[in-house]
């Protein structure tokens, strides 16, 4: 694709949920965005496929509605291991839909916004030459920029890698499924998290009653058990309810997707160079909780409104990254002491029993490792609402 400019007020890479938000709101405040993704055409990624309050809210912000997209509603958490079978509800509504529908969503709302999209385009090389960044393009062209957002997912752009994270070793896999009317309707309206043997995952309903297996699970374990198909067929042996639900279904792909390294635990720095405060990390370049508390696409959506936010009112990359780091470490660190206690042993034994002493403990958990409500960013059509509303009571 020709590029009729070789300036953009701000250069995204990488087209996820991030990327998408982070160019639609500074696309709708006037700035003149690129977004370059690498891919040319929508496609799935290893993903939970979760979508929680938060991160329904921040769609919804950006005229998306998930519901219209096909979402599925989840109310209620089951958590199995080996053959023990516990339910809580949820502290919240929450939805799944696939990425590959939901990122299409918000790319083509950041077109609708004023972003140029550029498909099938990588980032070859990133370089600064003072306050401006010049990007080699694989179309052959060049774009100057006063802005870069990484927005490149679990993925680093060559030259930029990340520091070594909290949690590692682990592969991640995922795998769409047709599954049987039965098993559809014992899924409907829940998400399973399931244990097993060196690691967990979870299976919920998307569009169209299709169902998402996706799982992490420590490489040394794959390494024993020789490769997927073996690691399927063991964890199914372990876990009774799943095979259930997976009896008489069928994938719909020939392999799954897989991902490695998952930098888990991952929570951009306090920059400590020029050179790392110019450049804005956003979605998982910022941040990678654990799949299992289901807040990665909402951290991603909110990181990216953050740092549009700051941008537009004149602040830094350095000031934007203090302020994610402190909204989001507590949950982190929960986050990953809980990751790493589901893929020991002891924590396949003792989650289903804790999770039945104290009913609880799983609203809990899932209100203590996402984004505090404080910090949540609501837009001025919602602030206006809410002040309409306010007015009118009075």
């Amino acid at each position: 694709m020709t590029i009729a400019s070789q300036h953009a007020d701000h250069l995204i890479i990488g087209g996820g949920p991030a990327g998408s938000m982070a160019a639609l709101r500074l696309a709708a405040a006037g700035r003149q965005v690129v977004l370059a993704e690498k891919e040319r055409e929508a496609h799935h990624k290893v993903c939970g496929e979760f979508l929680s309050r938060e991160a329904v809210d921040y769609f919804h912000q950006a005229g998306i509605d998930p519901l219209q997209l096909g979402a599925a509603v989840i109310r209620t958490l089951r958590l199995s291991a080996g053959n023990k079978v516990v339910e809580s509800p949820l502290p919240f509504q929450a939805l799944s839909l696939s990425r590959r529908v939901l990122d299409e969503a918000l790319l083509a709302r950041a077109a609708d916004k004023g972003c140029r999209i550029l498909r099938g385009v990588a980032v070859e090389s990133l370089t600064a030459r003072g306050a401006e960044w010049t990007a080699a393009l694989s179309s052959g062209h060049s774009m100057r920029s006063s802005a870069v957002f990484l927005a490149t997912g679990k993925h680093d752009l060559r030259g930029f890698p990340r520091s070594p994270t909290r949690q590692s070793g682990l592969i991640g896999f995922k795998l769409h499924w047709q599954l049987a009317p039965a098993s559809i309707l014992a899924l409907r309206e829940r998400i399973d998290l399931f244990l097993f043997s060196g690691g967990y995952g979870g299976l919920s309903l998307i569009e169209e009653d299709v169902a998402n297996l996706c799982l992490v699970v420590r490489r040394s374990a794959l390494r024993t058990l020789g490769g997927w198909p073996a690691l399927l067929a063991a964890i199914q042996c372990e876990n009774r309810h799943l095979r259930g639900l997976l009896q008489s279904g069928m994938p719909l792909w020939p392999r799954p997707l897989a991902i490695s390294p998952i930098p888990y635990g991952y929570l951009v720095p306090n920059p400590r160079s020029a050179r790392s405060a110019q450049y804005w990390c956003v979605g998982d370049q910022a941040a990678v909780i654990p799949s299992l508390t289901g807040d990665g696409v909402s951290i991603a959506l909110h990181s990216a409104a953050l740092a549009a936010q700051m941008c537009l009112a004149g602040k830094s990359a350095a000031d934007y990254h203090r302020t994610l780091h402190a909204q989001l470490h507590r949950a982190m660190s929960l986050a990953i002491w809980v990751s790493r206690a589901a893929v020991t042993g002891a924590g396949r034994v003792l989650a289903p029993h804790a999770l039945s002493l104290f009913p609880h403990a799983t609203q809990w958990i899932a209100a203590s490792t996402r984004i505090p409500q404080s910090s949540l960013l609501v837009d001025e059509l919602a602030r206006s609402q809410a002040g309409n509303a306010a007015h009118q009571s009075a």
